[in-house]
């Protein structure tokens, strides 16, 4: 007799014929669609209203900000903002850190609030002083309303998506947040150190091993000047870069039908001169 216990298999028949493909970003680990649903659901008598995301993500050499609202036909981005955009504002260097990440969220914040009229009636924060801030509603019109999408980052206390996110709520925007996930939230206290988080928006954490031609003391003056540099004009401009006179091309033009034409016609030429040719030279030696 056979002592061997019997095992179930797991898999049938039946599990292969039921089994469904994940969606194509879920399968490469891009967006979590548990998530999303909860962020772009809304409530069924606000047809055709538009629930808007503030979308953070960060590369090795840029930040990403964007507003997003989604649709049947797909995502529609309102209004954007990055950190290589800073330069043109006065900040050279350090352009992903926690202050980069502060700046870009406030340039998004208000160029988009001066796209639909709202920058005159909700200025925001205009000194940052490291606290948590929420716009009050005006007695006009009500504050542009986002909600937080970190995508798949690991939303840790100080991560530098909550750096965007406070630029953007300084800037006049209305996101519902807590003040837990801010640089300098202490986990023992449970309160905000606002003067360490103040630290952190003016590269007060950087200073210390920054030697890129700014004295370390200059950071803070340094990053007022972006600040109100944003609030000034914060008005997307166009890329200065001459377009490329010539085109490079790998692959050969496509002929029309007369050009392709015109080549059969001068091949059937050569072939044609060519064979008389021949035919004279054998007539030649024949005599």
């Amino acid at each position: 007799m056979n002592s061997t216990p019997f095992v179930k298999s797991q898999k049938s028949r039946s599990y292969f014929k039921r089994y469904q493909v994940k969606f194509r970003r879920r399968r490469e680990g891009k967006t979590d669609y548990r998530a999303r649903n909860r962020l772009i659901n809304q409530d069924k008598n606000k047809y055709n209203t538009p629930k808007y995301r503030l979308c953070v993500r960060f590369t090795n050499k840029d930040v990403v900000a964007q507003i997003i609202s989604a649709s049947i036909t797909g995502d529609s981005v309102l209004a954007s903002a990055y950190a290589h955009e800073l330069p043109r504002y006065g900040l050279e260097v350090g352009l992903t850190n926690y202050a980069a990440a502060y700046c870009t969220g406030l340039l998004l914040a208000r160029r988009v609030l001066k796209l639909l009229d709202l920058d005159q009636e909700y200025e925001g924060n205009v000194e940052a002083t490291g606290e948590d801030f929420s716009v009050e509603p005006a007695e006009t019109r009500r504050p542009f309303r986002a909600l937080l999408d970190v995508g798949l980052i690991r939303t840790t206390t100080g991560n530098r998506v909550f750096g965007t996110l406070k630029g953007a709520l300084d800037g006049g925007l209305d996101i519902p947040h807590s003040e837990k996930r801010f640089a300098g939230f202490g986990k023992d206290s449970k309160q905000l150190d606002a003067e360490l988080h103040r630290k952190y928006i003016y590269g007060g954490h950087v200073a210390g091993y920054m030697n890129r031609g700014i004295e370390a003391d200059g950071l803070e003056e340094l990053y007022k000047k972006v600040h109100a540099a944003i609030r000034a004009d914060p008005a997307a401009k166009k890329s200065e870069k001459e377009a490329p006179k010539t085109h490079k091309r790998y692959n050969l033009k496509k002929l029309t039908y007369d050009e392709r034409k015109a080549s059969l016609i001068k091949r059937l030429n050569l072939l044609n001169s060519s064979a008389a040719a021949d035919d004279d030279d054998e007539d030649e030696d024949d005599e």
